[in-house]
């Protein structure tokens, strides 16, 4: 008889539940969240069935990638689908969920999801990495310009290499001042050393990766753009449709039809959202700068007649997710004739 199992995974132990065809418990447990006593506790049941399920989450994908290696069949649920599916029950336990997913895996009532390769992680954990730094050194300025501005004292604009000098300037000679700017000034330092080391780090990559220089070649995306976008699809095979990327990203509009009732929605916002700030920041330096491609901005600029800028940015982002995807299936750099035309 065919087996199935659920693993409800926490930080430190996982609910395991294996169900038979018939949807009877033949055995539960918790075990470590440690893949090799996961991998143990199913080799002493003797599992040999179908499939072994797990949500999506920052554990799960360093589970399954050791789970598989062991020659399990393992299949990484959508969260959203497995809470959706979980709603009904009064009682939410650990136990009760891998009962449930074990249950959806036996019924095939679940979306899998893509476990990204390691590269693919690591891009991601190195663009999130800057991405801190970079919001912590912002807050470190603003924190500074805003204490300077209590006493009359305003920085005004300036460079990266001249705000320092100019907050020094400011304080000179009011004591309180000059130790909260000393203190804050070497914590900038060392944000912006950091941040300027990750950011040598990430054009790095993005010059040894021909698939994010190809991507680079349309109008608006830069090394970020492309490292984030290329990170999160991580396999373009995935998609059998360029068209599939935006709503796999959440960027077509919501629907709602029953009976009588039909309306279109604002866009769905599930998948990745920082795929779909990256897109919109890219379509947005299409619409508002000078860059080559203006068939994209002349396609974007006439929609934001009829519906305005912030409709329009989100299309023509869309737009991008799409191009993106068949530039990479293609192997072809960006045609500016063909976005003309």
């Amino acid at each position: 008889m065919k087996h199935y199992a659920g693993i409800d995974v926490s930080l430190e132990h996982s609910s395991v539940c294996v169900v038979d065809a018939d949807g009877k418990i033949v055995r539960e447990g918790k075990v470590a969240s440690e893949p090799e006593t996961l991998i143990r506790w199913f080799n002493a049941v003797g599992f040999a069935g179908e499939r072994i399920g797990l949500e999506a989450g920052p554990q799960s994908q360093w589970l399954f990638a050791k789970l598989m290696q062991a020659g399990f069949a393992m299949e990484l649920i959508e969260t959203r689908h497995a809470h959706a599916a979980f709603t009904a029950m009064g009682v939410k336990t650990d136990r009760k969920d891998a009962r449930n997913i074990a249950h959806l895996m036996r019924l095939g009532w679940f979306r899998p999801v893509h476990c990204k390769s390691l590269p693919a992680q690591e891009t991601r954990a190195l663009l999130t990495a800057r991405k801190l730094v970079q919001a912590k050194l912002g807050d470190v300025e603003m924190s500074l310009r805003g204490t300077l501005r209590g006493f009359g004292l305003k920085v005004g604009r300036t460079t990266k290499k001249q705000f320092a000098g100019r907050v020094t300037e400011l304080v000179e000679g009011h004591a309180m001042l000059e130790v909260i700017a000393q203190a804050l000034l070497a914590v900038h330092a060392v944000l912006r050393r950091e941040l300027d080391g990750l950011e040598k780090r990430v054009l790095m990559i993005a010059r040894s990766n021909a698939v994010v220089q190809r991507l680079m070649t349309t109008p608006g995306v830069g090394a970020i753009v492309a490292l984030t976008y290329a990170s999160a699809i991580d396999d373009p095979a995935r998609f059998t449709s360029s068209k599939a990327v935006g709503p796999h990203f959440g960027m077509t509009p919501r629907r709602y039809q029953s009976g009588e009732t039909d309306y279109t929605g604002r866009i769905t916002k599930v998948g990745d959202g920082t795929v779909r700030t990256a897109l919109y920041e890219a379509a947005h330096v299409i619409m508002t700068r000078p860059v080559k491609g203006g068939a994209l901005k002349s396609w974007a600029l006439r929609l934001a007649k009829r519906a305005g800028m912030t409709k329009a940015k989100v299309a023509l982002a869309r737009k991008l997710a799409v191009i993106l995807h068949r530039m990479w299936v293609d192997g072809t750099c960006f045609n500016f004739a063909a976005a003309a035309a």
